[in-house]
């Protein structure tokens, strides 16, 4: 990839910070998208639920990358956190689409990268779904449906638009496996549930890589699962978790006690959603993690 001016929204979240070091480190020229009044020339102002973007600090880049939006896991689904979910994921990507919709073309960049996720799918029980599969049911699909729409100005623009649809990313720093990494350290770990619901899972590492090859690649667009190859169950993610880190996982939190702890976000813990990335697979990507143990591992060291 020749050297490039990318711009980051959500630059200091798990995955937005990750990138940022991966691009910055072959010296690409990395520009974060910032709250407050910028401090630095690597910085453009914008507010998402606002929608408004600094359009100017847009103009001549190479790439728009968008991964901002409060954390999923974070917090119990109030209806004022769900509002907040959409509305930083929904109003962020239209400020972003519009922003870049309304620069010369000249101007405009090459790919608007927009981050999604399989949350698209809804329930899939034991079902293997790929990127044709229909929306789900529920909170979660609807909310990713508006979120890839939102984009809609960008694509009618000509910019080439991409959706990486991020499954469970396997971390130390942050997300759901954030969370996890402590309890199994600690040997409190277990199956969440009857532990027979798919995880679609993918390591820090190949999610940043992905993005850079939906960046690269100039004949890429459109929504793109990913997910390491074999989705697992949490039983089976469960067990892996105690041979690496040499724990036992004789834990388990019952349906019943996680529905009330956590209440209709149990349903994203307890569900099952088995994805596979036909597309990303299609498009000559090589996972460096596809396997569990070694996602794991990668995290842990």
């Amino acid at each position: 990839m020749q050297l490039s001016r990318i711009v980051v929204a959500g630059s200091s979240g798990l995955i937005g910070s990750a990138l940022v070091r991966s691009l910055a480190a072959d010296g690409h020229e990395v520009v974060r998208l910032v709250r407050r009044a910028p401090r630095s020339a690597d910085e453009v102002r914008w507010d998402p639920e606002g929608r408004y973007v600094d359009a100017a600090g847009l103009a001549g880049c190479d790439a728009v990358v968008n991964l901002a939006g409060a954390n999923v896991g974070s917090r119990r689904w109030t209806e004022t956190y769900k509002a907040k979910l959409r509305s930083g994921r929904v109003l962020g990507t239209a400020a972003l689409a519009e922003a870049v919709a309304s620069l010369k073309p000249q101007e405009r960049p090459r790919v608007f990268v927009n981050g999604s996720a399989i949350g698209y799918y809804g329930e899939t029980g034991e079902r293997e779904v790929d990127e044709s599969a229909p929306p789900g049911e529920g909170f979660l699909p609807s909310l990713v449906v508006d979120w890839e729409g939102a984009a809609t100005p960008a694509q009618e623009a000509g910019v080439r638009t991409v959706f990486p649809r991020t499954g469970l990313v396997v971390a130390r720093e942050g997300g759901a496996w954030g969370r996890l990494f402590p309890l199994f350290k600690a040997g409190v770990g277990g199956r969440m549930g009857d532990g027979r619901q798919y995880w679609s899972f993918v390591s820090l590492h190949d999610e940043v890589a992905a993005i850079r090859h939906l960046i690269e690649r100039d004949d890429l667009s459109g929504p793109f699962n990913v997910t390491a190859p074999q989705p697992l169950t949490n039983r089976e993610i469960t067990e892996a978790m105690g041979r690496v880190l040499h724990r036992p996982t004789l834990f388990t939190v019952p349906a019943p006690v996680l529905r009330a702890v956590l209440g209709e976000m149990a349903g994203d813990v307890l569900g099952s959603q088995r994805v596979l990335p036909k597309r990303l697979l299609e498009s000559g990507f090589t996972f460096a993690f596809p396997e569990i143990e070694g996602a794991i591992r990668a995290a842990a060291s």
